[in-house]
């Protein structure tokens, strides 16, 4: 494997990858062009995306994977199904979009993730974690159902394998008995490092030199013996009870293989034709290198897990929300000894990290488990602690049935901590949090908070969390306006209370969120009365009178109409008879694409100019 030290500043040559444009051409190349070709394509990846940002040290990390697979298998007819997509950079440069991968993540250029809308290659859109095994699983039973003689392999990280869906993907398959394969890259990370028992588990495996000594030592003893052949599996299965930490994937029905080196494509090449020749279902155990290939990633695998694009501009000096909810738990924490804080694998995407150093007894990495991560929550709440749960809008889709049923039902005491709300930008529509209002607002005993700027969404954690009772905290990726946090400065925060800025005429205009600042000069150009609502649930009645006193009502959130902030104030209007106009501005109903923040505004008239042109619309007609 060729090494690099730094991103290249223009497009490699190459002597091979220039001439794929399918998986078919990969055919073509004996196995010493096919390891150039790796080199080639880890080189290509890494200019690719220095020009477009995103997720690259799993992708590095899984080129020799991806070439074994396109070498053997027949693509598209065959199918391969990769978890969650942070793998498939390399997958997407070899079926024909390597000319588009500079364009990636980009408006009308091609998804950071597969997508079925994309290419015949792409077997399902993915963006969420551990999905492939079921999903897998699905299209195998299909092709079996039509007697259709194809191979469908799911290719899961051992990050994604901590999910409870992909074992009961595996648990299914084990009952079923059918030929789906299954290849788990081990590269010890997800986005964090890994957490809990499958992890120490999967290391215990690969670290074992007495199961892989006993293994190849036992080839050589039974050649020699004149009953080899029937006498091996046996012996084979005795070895693996004996000498492994007990074998979790063969306990529920689905035959193992490995570990073996993840980046010797001969080596892979010959596994997976052996997986096809058989007809119940296979685990591959692959151990590759997050990084690969990339020294500094290699060197800092959670750093380089993804990267934004390489720019020459200064980066912005704007403390980011999910550093200010990071220094607002370390800040409560050291008063408050009952509080706990809990993520499920995003603990450097939701600014926890200084937490963990500070109050490693009190931090829960959960991985990649939301379900999970909220029952906890709720199990710390009743046994007299006060837990914080730091997940993302749209992750905590995931485990929506625990938040109503273990937390909400119950009224208790916890807070959820909702990074990445709203509009996500490049990520597109799989990490969209454009619901979160909408499916939190319709269950009782939950108080939901939508702070403006950074020094709103500290005093609002600080009252949502002295609240007695489940309470939600939205805000968004990245930056705000630059308003500094005044921890100190607390007066007029009170649960259900909005904030009057501006006592106009005719007009009142009620703000949810972070797009104060879209409609905040237009607002004092033009003296409407103004209120930062605040609070989504419950809903400042005396404000809401208020605004009733005017000729018009105007709502403005970073949430789907449907069921969100307009919606609640509508239903009250409608109670109370309102007799004025009314117009709700927010996100429409259709999932995002990917591009920048402020081109997804644009394309939901949520930027300035669209926002004073919907507004003089409605008021002329």
């Amino acid at each position: 494997m060729k090494k690099f030290d730094k991103f290249p500043l223009k497009e490699p040559i190459s002597e091979f990858l220039k001439e794929i444009d399918s998986p078919k051409d990969l055919k073509k190349l004996n196995l010493e062009q096919l390891n150039i070709l790796a080199d080639e394509l880890r080189e290509f990846l890494l200019y690719s995306v220095s020009l477009s940002g995103g997720h690259f040290g799993a992708g590095l990390g899984a080129i020799e994977l991806t070439i074994a697979l396109h070498s053997i298998l027949n693509l598209p007819e065959d199918k391969i199904v990769w978890d969650t997509g942070h793998q498939a950079y390399p997958h997407k440069i070899l079926t024909g979009r390597k000319d588009k991968m500079h364009l990636m993540r980009k408006l009308d250029g091609i998804a950071a993730f597969p997508s079925i809308t994309e290419s015949v290659y792409d077997a399902m859109s993915v963006g969420h974690s551990s999905t492939s095994i079921s999903a897998a699983l699905g299209m195998n039973e299909a092709n079996l159902n039509k007697n259709n003689k194809k191979n469908v392999f799911a290719v899961i990280g051992d990050g994604a394998m901590t999910a409870g869906i992909a074992f009961e993907a595996m648990m299914h398959a084990g009952h079923l008995d059918n030929n789906l394969k299954i290849i788990l890259n081990d590269n010890d990370m997800s986005i964090s490092r890994n957490k809990g028992g499958l992890s120490d588990y999967l290391a215990k495996v690969w670290a074992s030199k007495s199961y892989k000594k006993l293994k190849s030592s036992g080839k050589s003893v039974l050649s020699k013996l004149p009953y080899a052949l029937h006498i091996s599996r046996n012996l084979k299965d005795g070895i693996k009870s004996a000498i492994m930490p007990g074998n979790l994937f063969e306990d529920i029905g689905i035959n193992y293989i490995g570990p073996i080196d993840g980046h010797d494509i001969e080596l892979l090449q010959k596994t997976i034709k052996r997986m096809m020749e058989k007809g119940s279902p296979y685990l591959l155990h692959i151990i590759t290198k997050k990084g690969a290939g990339f020294i500094p990633a290699e060197e800092e695998r959670i750093k380089y897990h993804a990267i934004s694009k390489i720019e020459l501009q200064k980066k912005s000096s704007k403390p980011k929300f999910q550093d200010i909810f990071g220094d607002w738990l370390c800040d409560k924490a050291e008063t408050d000894k009952t509080l706990v804080g809990i993520t499920p694998a995003m603990k450097e995407g939701s600014g926890m990290v200084n937490f963990e150093k500070e109050y490693p007894e009190r931090f829960y990495d959960v991985a990649i488990a939301e379900q999970h991560s909220v029952t906890f929550a709720a199990g710390l709440s009743l046994g007299g602690l006060k837990p914080v749960v730091a997940i993302y809008s749209t992750f905590l889709q995931r485990g929506y049935d625990q938040f109503i049923h273990d937390v909400c039902l119950e009224n208790l005491d916890v807070t959820f901590a909702i990074d990445r709300a709203g509009i996500v930008g490049e990520d597109g529509p799989t990490h969209t949090g454009s619901f979160d209002i909408s499916f939190m607002r319709c269950i009782p005993n939950i108080v939901i908070a939508c702070p403006s700027n950074e020094h709103e969404l500290w005093h609002l954690l600080d009252i949502c969390y002295e609240y007695k009772g489940p309470a939600a905290i939205r805000y968004p990726r990245g930056s705000g306006i630059g308003v500094e946090p005044r921890p100190k400065d607390i007066e007029g925060f009170q649960i259900g209370k909005a904030k009057k800025i501006n006592d106009g005429q005719s007009v009142c205009i009620l703000n949810f969120g972070v797009l104060i600042d879209q409609i905040d000069r237009i607002a004092e150009k033009r003296n409407y009365t103004f209120y930062d609502m605040r609070f989504i649930k419950p809903i400042d009645e005396d404000a809401l009178k208020h605004a009733m006193q005017h000729e018009v009502i105007i709502t403005l959130e970073d949430n789907t109409l449907l069921g969100g902030c307009g919606s609640a104030v509508g239903e009250k209007l409608h109670k109370q008879k309102f007799k004025g106009d009314f117009l709700s501005i927010g996100l429409k109903d259709e999932f995002p694409a990917h591009g920048s923040r402020d081109e997804i505004l644009r394309q939901n008239g949520l930027d300035k100019e669209s926002i004073q042109k919907t507004i003089d619309d409605f008021l002329k007609n």
